[in-house]
């Protein structure tokens, strides 16, 4: 019964979170765009979408979709399977804000580990509109082949570190969602309820951690600054920036993403909650029959 729980938990959430990213990808690609090309004018969300609409054509709002999307089931998987799995060991009765935020840190750690070489190959698929990159690829095996050929199998783990520190966004949004929900215990929630809690638990998480997040993106895809080595890292990265554009220069793109992860958390979430309690009944009543 657990293992079908737990499955089903993880299906349900990986349905939302690939309507959630369908729906709002072109917020993606907006803000990829605009923390690695530098050239680009930092106008707002819609003004950018416009620009590249008319450079590049329609298509490139959804550049990278379908990769980015496998992409997405796999990792949703391996966190959600792993931080429920933790949840059960861990029993419901010591639940609590603090062990919510070690398990999903742990849960974070596992994904990162496993499925950092697939959002490597993405990165690089989505920006493939850029001057800069000549390479091209087609689809996440052929980047992964080509990634690892001509720079290294570690290049397929760039942003590794950053990745790690960072599994404290998915942290920090599971344990004030959960703690949004027990405060709400026994009370029958919508799905705009749902919604709601989500889009806040998100947009906490994504304003702490952004800056982490544009440095991410810089280091699997390359950055672009002539001034600084090749192979700079994490805090090389960090004092640049700080240095040529200011601290404004390390949340840069940072209204698109706010957009498209605050819909995109929310739509997953209330998508989750309503297939979940709907599996979970199914299940239930199946049960009852057995017996």
């Amino acid at each position: 019964m657990f293992d079908q729980r737990r499955i089903s938990s993880t299906y349900s959430m990986n349905t939302g979170s690939v309507v959630g990213m369908a729906t709002f990808f072109p917020l993606d690609t907006v803000r990829s765009r605009l923390q690695l090309d530098e050239k680009r004018e930092s106008k707002n969300t819609l003004a950018v979408m416009m620009e590249l609409v008319q450079e590049e054509g329609f298509s490139t709002l959804y550049r990278g979709i379908v990769p980015v999307l496998q992409s997405l089931c796999v990792s949703n998987f391996v966190y959600f399977y792993t931080f429920h799995g933790l949840k059960s060991i861990n029993g419901e009765k010591s639940r609590s804000a603090g062990k919510d935020l070690i398990l999903a840190s742990i849960a974070g750690i596992v994904n990162v580990l496993t499925t950092t070489p697939l959002w490597v190959a993405n990165t690089r698929l989505k920006m493939s509109g850029l001057k800069s990159k000549s390479t091209s690829y087609n689809g996440i095996l052929d980047g992964l082949i080509k990634i690892s050929r001509s720079e290294g199998i570690g290049a397929l783990w760039n942003g590794t570190l950053p990745s790690l520190i960072l599994v404290i966004n998915p942290a920090l949004q599971m344990a004030t969602y959960e703690a949004l929900k027990r405060r709400f215990k026994g009370v029958q929630l919508s799905a705009l309820n749902y919604f709601v809690m989500a889009a806040i638990s998100k947009a906490v998480a994504t304003v702490l951690t952004y800056p982490l997040q544009l440095i991410q993106t810089k280091l699997r895809h390359g950055h672009n600054y002539k001034q600084l080595h090749r192979d700079a890292g994490t805090l090389d990265l960090i004092l640049y920036i700080l240095r040529i554009y200011g601290p404004m220069g390390l949340y840069r793109g940072m209204e698109a993403k706010i957009l498209q992860t605050v819909m995109t958390a929310a739509l997953m979430f209330s998508a989750y909650e309503k297939i979940t309690g709907l599996v979970f009944k199914m299940l239930l009543n199946n049960t009852k029959i057995a017996h």
